[in-house]
């Protein structure tokens, strides 16, 4: 299992590849919010490209909305439920 600041990092890495952020992974905050006011802006679309790269490259299912609100507020949250299913 990798260490959590190295996830948290290709967490970071991921979102800026696959959403095609105008940001470095640099620049994203572990406790962020993703959605929302203060946040990075992120979209519905967005959302659903991001359940889709993380299904893909950890293996984590985010099955309803009430499971993709919780997960996908911020990078610290991301990170949280890939370590809980072990997917790491």
């Amino acid at each position: 299992m990798e260490d959590q600041n190295e996830l948290k990092q290709r967490i970071k890495e991921l979102m800026v590849e696959n959403l095609m952020l105008q940001i470095s992974a640099g620049e994203i905050k572990d406790e962020q919010p993703l959605f929302g006011p203060g946040s990075l802006g992120l979209d519905s679309v967005d959302a659903l490209q991001l359940v889709v790269a993380l299904d893909k490259n950890y293996g984590l299912k985010i099955p309803t909305p009430a499971d993709a609100k919780q997960i996908l507020q911020s990078v610290n949250t991301i990170a949280a439920a890939i370590q809980a299913k072990g997917a790491t």
